[in-house]
């Protein structure tokens, strides 16, 4: 039999490699809320493990209006909930016409437990030209309104 142990470090996902977007300098950013300790730039750029907050409970949208239009051939999203047990449900949609017309790329619950699953990731291919807009409307839990939404990390390649 052969076998191999796991790591601690490779059973938490890092961003995978890939030459991603620098969102700052291709795109503005539109938010229905953040927290102003989780700013949505912690969950769009390198470096920040703790991700964006929303600074209001419910479901958020996080809009990237790129400057011109792009090819998109991945996108990585990853959420993490450590503390309370709780169903999320987002939504990833893509726009040519600068969101006059969305078309849905993923859609996904995921049950999030402190005691078991608590990391989300998706690695999506695809290979969609002109896109105007990317955005993620995430509803944090299906079974309490008053729950914040989060989002770890979104990375576009």
């Amino acid at each position: 039999m052969r076998k191999r142990l796991l790591s601690t470090e490779s059973m938490h996902p890092a961003t995978p490699e890939e030459n991603w977007l620098n969102l700052e300098d291709v795109a503005e950013v539109e938010i229905t809320s953040e927290d102003p300790d989780h700013p949505i730039e912690h969950a769009l750029t390198p470096g920040h493990p703790e991700g964006w907050k929303a600074g209001a409970p419910g479901e958020q949208t996080i809009r990237i209006l790129f400057d011109e239009p792009r090819v998109i051939r991945r996108i990585w999203i990853h959420f993490k909930e450590t503390a309370v047990e709780r169903t999320h449900q987002f939504v990833l949609r893509w726009s040519a016409d600068n969101g006059g017309k969305f078309t849905d790329i993923v859609r996904q619950q995921w049950n999030f437990s402190p005691d078991g699953m608590q990391e989300e990731s998706e690695n999506i291919y695809l290979d969609i030209a002109n896109v105007t807009t990317l955005e993620v409307i995430i509803n944090p839990d299906i079974s309490n309104a008053q729950a914040f939404a989060t989002l770890a990390q979104l990375r576009v390649g």
